[in-house]
């Protein structure tokens, strides 16, 4: 009999495991996959750390998740930098001096001021969808070019179908940093994502290619308690219908070049390009190899078998997820993370998450 039953190997079933295991107490972690570390996995191809399931930066302000996860790597100074391509125009991002200067030729933040209030003046009253809220944040210059075609493609639907809500918080600063985050601490583990997990997981029985649905009554009577990281609908059959995602495909190349783009993200703002951005992995190590890989980021529709990464977390899908949550009170088992809680968690909100939940069950 184990204490817990943990299914799903990335960072919050790992980090839970930590903890319950430097308690004294024994678990036993399942991963449907062939190897661990959930959407954080890193693969060595060419020498190079390769974000398998996209680009994972982490950034924090919490000094405890900070201190934590520290103590399972060492992370390099990488600051997130990436760029906007529109039809070949380069622009910074997020949106800064550095852009506006491009865009409109102002200098100082007084003129780029000036030309965004100007721009925001086309929109009037309260802002009915995306489209009219990114017009109102930044105006219709940035909003055609950097805006528009991506946050399609993104999501698969127009911005004037789009809630306003999903770009309330668009980042908007008069300097002329390009520094995409805000928080106190960013950087990549050194040796990539795995070896943290690899650490994390140090003396925790893991067992791969093992998917928890198949024989769940029978691991649930090996353990005093189960902690789930998958899917909340998916556990409970779809019952009330399935909660909505966005999902992505990677298609990832090795070419013969030591530089391909010279930025580790390049995000596509055109609504010709079909991905949305392409991921040069060396730069997230500064590395110095003969090759280059890189990976082409496409936004997909979700749809039952595919893998999700971006809940939709309109109205009408809270209001299913509350169903399931409901359901998940009557059972001796704890939804956690990205899929379980059915919400977006950063890497650092996953690692608070899960250090949280330890606290309360240890």
């Amino acid at each position: 009999m184990y204490d817990f039953i943990i299914v799903g190997s990335g960072l919050f079933g790992a980090v839970f495991a930590q903890r319950a295991k430097s308690a004294g107490k024994s678990c036993l972690v399942l991963e449907r996959r062939s190897h661990i570390g959930g959407n954080i996995y890193t693969e060595e191809i060419e020498g190079i750390n390769v974000h398998k399931y996209g680009a994972h930066i982490f950034h924090t302000s919490d000094s405890m998740v900070w201190n934590y996860i520290n103590e399972f790597a060492d992370f390099n100074n990488y600051i997130n930098t990436p760029i906007a391509n529109y039809n070949g125009e380069i622009y910074n991002m997020p949106f800064n001096m550095n852009t506006f200067n491009k865009m409109w030729g102002v200098i100082t933040p007084e003129q780029a001021s000036a030309k965004i209030e100007e721009g925001r003046r086309e929109i009037k009253g309260e802002p009915r969808n995306l489209e009219e809220q990114a017009i109102s944040l930044v105006g219709r210059d940035i909003y055609e070019k950097l805006v528009k075609g991506y946050t399609e493609k993104q999501w698969g639907r127009k911005c004037s179908e789009l809630p306003a809500s999903i770009i309330r918080r668009l980042p908007v600063r008069l300097t002329y940093s390009n520094n995409y985050f805000n928080d106190t601490w960013q950087g990549i583990p050194v040796g990539g994502y795995t070896k943290i997990i690899e650490r994390l997981l140090d003396g925790v029985e893991v067992k791969l290619n093992t998917d928890f649905l198949n024989n769940r009554e029978e691991y649930k009577g090996m353990a005093k308690a189960v902690i789930y990281t998958g899917a909340i609908d998916e556990y409970y059959g779809y019952c009330f219908g399935p909660l909505e995602y966005r999902s992505l495909r990677f298609e990832t190349e090795i070419i013969d070049v030591p530089n391909y783009q010279g930025v580790t993200v390049m995000n596509y703002t055109d609504a010709k390009t079909p991905y949305t951005r392409v991921i040069e992995h060396k730069h997230f190590e500064f590395g110095e190899q003969p090759k280059t890989v890189i990976s082409r980021e496409y936004s997909l529709e979700w749809n039952v078998g595919t893998e999700p990464y971006y809940p939709i977390n309109d109205e009408k899908n809270q209001q299913r997820y509350e169903q399931y949550s409901a359901l998940a009170k009557k059972d001796n088992i704890y939804f956690c993370g990205r899929l379980g809680e059915y919400r977006y968690y950063d890497m650092d909100d996953t690692v608070k998450s899960a250090l949280d939940k330890s606290s309360d069950l240890l």
